[in-house]
Formats: structure tokens, C-alpha cells, sequence
């Protein structure tokens, strides 16, 4: 067993996007058990990364997109996962958090070859992200009940396949070991 960061995926999010309104309730139905999975990986001393899209935005950095977020209409969803002071926070652009981001080389700083992965959408950035940490050798657990679909059936899908050919724990957050 090695080391253990916990990522948190596109959850600083002003939710003004097309699909918000097919993400918002899922997103609500999932915060709790992603607030609570933050909250035990700082207890553990596991660290909590964000790993977050710019929204085009190429100027940005994580303080302007928390600040815009947070002047947003669904400032609820974010207030309770907004990043503390340890949090470390990485840009991403595109669907993988890996996409052309530092993220494997902050992970071997870390040390981690375990992540465990949270936040949306579960048929998109955490799907692509979990096949590009496998593909980095890493271990990958999903939380099926801290990860937000926009289309329930195809987060299904993708579950089945991180599991099965990815070789992802899927298991509930509660049941998560770091």
C-alpha cells in the first residue's frame, strides 16, 4: 500500500453551463458524501486536491474561479467543498484531469499511487480521469455516491467500465479507504 490524494473534480462550478439543470440534482444528491470524503481526507491527513476546469477563462487562477463561483447562483453547492488552506488546486482545461495539467508530477511529489476520485461528471471528466490515472499505473477508487451524472444511465455505464476495464474500486464514500 502506498500513498493516498484525494481528488475532487470540477466541483468550483458556477452551474450557468447548458447541462446544469440535468447536474444540479445529482450534484445535490452527491454533495454530502463528497463534503464528508474531503472532510475525513483532511482528518487522515490525505491530501485534497481540486482539480478544476478554467471555463475558458485563460487568465484565471483558483482564487478568481472560487470568487466567481461564488458570486454565482448556486453558491450552496460550492460553500460546503470550497478548498482550505492545505488544499492544492490544478487548472485543467480539458475533460482528463491529467489533459496537459502538473498533475502526475505533483502525485509523485506526493508520493500517492492511489486516488481516489470525486465530484463530475461521472460520464465525462471522471471517467476520462480515471482511465488516464490507470493508464499512469495509478490505483483509482470512485465513490459512486460522491460522483455527479448528467445522464444517470450513461454514469452507469461508466462505472461498469472504470471497474471492469480499468480495474476501479467503485464502492460508497462511507466505505472508501484512503
Amino acid at each position: 500500500m502506498g500513498n493516498s490524494a484525494l481528488i475532487v473534480i470540477d466541483m468550483i462550478n458556477a452551474y450557468d453551463h447548458p447541462d446544469a439543470e440535468l447536474l444540479v440534482p445529482a450534484l445535490r444528491a452527491a454533495l454530502p458524501q463528497i463534503t464528508r470524503l474531503i472532510d475525513r481526507a483532511r482528518t487522515e491527513g490525505v491530501p485534497v486536491i481540486y482539480a478544476n476546469d478554467n471555463f475558458g477563462e485563460w487568465r484565471s487562477h483558483h482564487g478568481e474561479i472560487i470568487e466567481k463561483t461564488l458570486a454565482g447562483k448556486n453558491a450552496e453547492l460550492v460553500e460546503p467543498i470550497l478548498p482550505d488552506g492545505d488544499s492544492l488546486f490544478v487548472v485543467k482545461a480539458r475533460h482528463s484531469i491529467f489533459y496537459e495539467t502538473p498533475l502526475s508530477h505533483l502525485l509523485s511529489r506526493l508520493g500517492a499511487d492511489h486516488v481516489v476520485l470525486c465530484g463530475q461528471v461521472t460520464e465525462q471528466c471522471v471517467l476520462y480521469s480515471a482511465l488516464d490515472a490507470h493508464i499512469r499505473q495509478l490505483r483509482v477508487t470512485v465513490p459512486e455516491d460522491a460522483v455527479a451524472p448528467i445522464h444517470r444511465d450513461l454514469a452507469e455505464a461508466a462505472l461498469r467500465m472504470m471497474e471492469r476495464n480499468m480495474n476501479a474500486t467503485v464502492r460508497t464514500a462511507d466505505t472508501v479507504a484512503f
